[in-house]
């Protein structure tokens, strides 16, 4: 095996030595590795805190705008702008899709509804519009809906926040 320093010739003119063919080692290549994935593993924890924020906000607008389109509901139909309520709804809606739907308004010749929602919205934990309801005769921690009106929805899920509080309780 020749173990002698071959010469070439840089772009300066000069002459420099070639110690043969260039490259990482297989030390380079592991070293180089391993920092990538340490960096990559502290990279984890902080993505999915950001999709946990990002899904509880999701969740805290919805709720908002249902909780908020119920009270709506609830403000008309004691005024009686769609007429007489049916009996044991005591003016909440039957069910969320009414709210999407809308109510035919009492007295209009044109037949117009007001409605509340423009569609139910995706609870960002299950993926689904299929939401957890409450009437005003069901008891506050029931995890059942009597069926008689929507006075409050809350998430289907079984997470919890960080702290322990169900997101169901929200």
């Amino acid at each position: 095996m020749d173990l002698t320093l071959q010469t070439a010739i840089g772009s300066n003119g000069m002459a420099r030595p070639h110690r043969g063919p260039r490259g990482l080692t297989l030390i380079e290549l592991i070293v180089a590795f391993t920092i990538m994935m340490v960096l990559t593993m502290m990279a984890m924890p902080l993505a999915r805190y950001r999709v946990r924020r990002e899904k509880e906000r999701d969740l805290r607008v919805a709720l908002h705008d249902m909780r908020a389109a119920i009270d709506k509901y609830k403000d008309a139909c004691d005024k009686g702008i769609f007429g007489q309520s049916k009996i044991g709804t005591e003016c909440y809606p039957e069910t969320l899709d009414v709210l999407v739907d809308g109510v035919k308004i009492a007295n209009d010749a044109n037949g117009k509804k007001m409605k509340f929602l423009r569609r139910i919205p995706i609870d960002p934990f299950t993926h689904q519009k299929d939401w957890a309801l409450r009437s005003n005769q069901d008891d506050p921690k029931s995890q059942g809906w009597g069926g008689q009106n929507v006075f409050d929805v809350y998430s289907k899920t079984t997470e919890k926040q960080p702290d322990g509080t169900p997101y169901a309780d929200w």
